[in-house]
């Protein structure tokens, strides 16, 4: 293979490197309270996206590479290999790390505004939530976000509508509610106090 073809096969392993690290951007962009949904869900994935552009990058140094010894292919090849039987030992611990079950509510008559609240404790045996809302459908879906609420100490028991445009999350000594905009986004929280028990 000439010096030349190595260069421009190097250089458009690069390419599609750097294509993964955008969309990779564009994923953790979307992640942020106010992204689009699909676009979060089909890129803000770090261990495949991330991962990939590592390999190929390292790849297209040793197919740049021009060898002077017999020792240097050998420590190459190790690399590569190391990088490519790494990710998959790796990836099920992030997995299991990740989110979990997902419970779902849709506002009462309306089908375009959903509050899901998402078990992210990961290995924890207290389940925490990340709360947040999904406004709209298809592709122009947003998620907004009412933050991470721990069960332990009881700062979360419940959250629900209670209302067609206000959701409200119940903890042990307070209420803490949101308003849901006619844009679809949220209001700041305010917090109440929990009504006297029976």
């Amino acid at each position: 293979m000439t010096a030349a073809r190595r260069k421009r096969i190097a250089w458009g392993l690069r390419g599609v490197a750097l294509a993964a690290l955008l969309a990779y951007a564009a994923g953790r962009y979307a992640s942020r309270s106010g992204g689009l949904v699909v676009v979060e869900q089909w890129f803000d994935h770090p261990v495949l996206l991330v991962g990939s552009a590592v390999v190929l990058i390292v790849v297209s140094l040793i197919i740049e590479f021009e060898f002077c010894t017999e020792v240097s292919p050998v420590g190459c090849a190790v690399g590569v290999v190391a990088l490519i039987l790494g990710s998959p030992l790796i990836a099920p611990f992030v997995i299991m790390a990740g989110d979990g079950r997902i419970e779902r509510q849709a506002a009462p008559g309306r089908t375009d505004r959903v509050l899901t609240l998402t078990d992210v404790s990961g290995f924890s045996i207290d389940p925490v939530y990340r709360v947040e809302l999904v406004s709209g459908s298809g592709w122009s879906a947003r998620h907004w976000s009412m933050g991470t609420w721990n069960t332990r100490g009881g700062y979360i028991e419940r959250a629900d509508w209670s209302g067609p445009d206000r959701i409200t999350i119940t903890g042990r000594t307070k209420l803490t509610v949101f308003d849901v905009l006619p844009d679809g986004s949220l209001s700041a929280p305010r917090e109440e106090a929990l009504p006297p028990k029976h």
